[in-house]
């Protein structure tokens, strides 16, 4: 009887979240990227985008996605929030690869080893099963194999981190940022809106629900794409928006204001999973933004 091996993430959301079949799963993605194919952006340092069911989030994904260049060797970095394990700080894999429908993408264990030995305390190392519960940085790695076959990756759980936190995480990951072999994807969704997240704040000035919820999203992203870091968390704490990922963003403009690189951040798409009209129904936004070099 075929045994799993203990050091490969399995791809656990293949057949539910998105599509398992390797050769079906590369169709979707083609069709994701040829719609969103535009004029593409250079010299991508870093992106942000959703990670929710591939038939919700998978087309704005794909905003992101399609200005990365393919190339042979490069080194990612997937930072996503946890959904169901809680951890005061990050988590890091003692994985050697993880699972995709279409192959295996290679952990650098190395530079894993590196960042823990570097941070000291506020890591901790996180198992198979933990990994394999959690689906924001799955819901990346489909995409990432298309692009990047070929790559490096370090997958970093961002848990309940506090600012300091963010700032010591950051100090460790900028010098691989400025790399210029390697690249950031960073999984969040924003609003999520309803009463089912216990989050619906509703301005009438701007419209309909589904216009006031862009509005508040919009706001954040204002901030996001000016690196406003101080601003944001001024955001984060009078706003509350429902943002998952907000921890592993924090985290990317940090590293953004201490890499002195000249970087432009421009959304390249807004989307939202139901335009909301009535008070009890609900939606999750998804952006997609690209952090590139000047």
């Amino acid at each position: 009887m075929f045994q799993p091996s203990q050091k490969i993430r399995e791809a656990s959301h293949a057949g539910s979240w998105y599509i398992g079949n390797g050769n079906q799963l590369d169709a979707q993605l083609n069709e994701f990227l040829q719609k969103a194919k535009g004029e593409t952006i250079p010299n991508i340092k870093a992106i942000i985008g959703p990670h929710a069911g591939f038939s919700y989030s998978g087309p704005t994904a794909a905003f992101a996605y399609q200005h990365f260049v393919q190339k042979e060797k490069m080194r990612v970095f997937l930072l996503g929030p946890c959904h169901h394990t809680y951890i005061k700080g990050i988590g890091l894999s003692e994985l050697e690869m993880y699972e995709t429908p279409f192959g295996n993408i290679e952990l650098d264990q190395p530079t894993i080893n590196q960042i823990s030995a570097e941070l000291k305390k506020n890591f901790v190392f996180t198992n198979k099963e933990i990994e394999e519960q959690e689906h924001s940085l799955e819901m990346h790695l489909p995409f990432i194999y298309k692009l990047f076959p070929k790559c490096k990756l370090i997958p970093i759980m961002v848990g309940a981190t506090t600012e300091q936190q963010d700032a010591q995480v950051a100090s460790v990951l900028v010098k691989y940022f400025i790399d210029p072999n390697t690249v950031f994807v960073i999984s969040s969704d924003f609003c999520h809106w309803g009463k089912r997240f216990q989050y619906t704040p509703y301005n009438k000035e701007h419209g309909e629900i589904h216009e006031s919820i862009a509005q508040l999203d919009g706001q954040a992203i204002k901030l996001i794409e000016s690196h406003n870091l101080k601003e944001f968390y001024k955001y984060l704490d009078e706003t509350e928006n429902t943002i998952c990922g907000r921890h592993p963003i924090c985290i990317l403009l940090n590293i953004i204001n201490l890499s002195k690189l000249q970087l432009k951040t421009q959304l390249s798409k807004y989307n939202q999973s139901n335009q909301v009209i009535k008070t009890n129904d609900s939606s999750v936004s998804y952006a997609a933004l690209v952090t590139s070099l000047l």
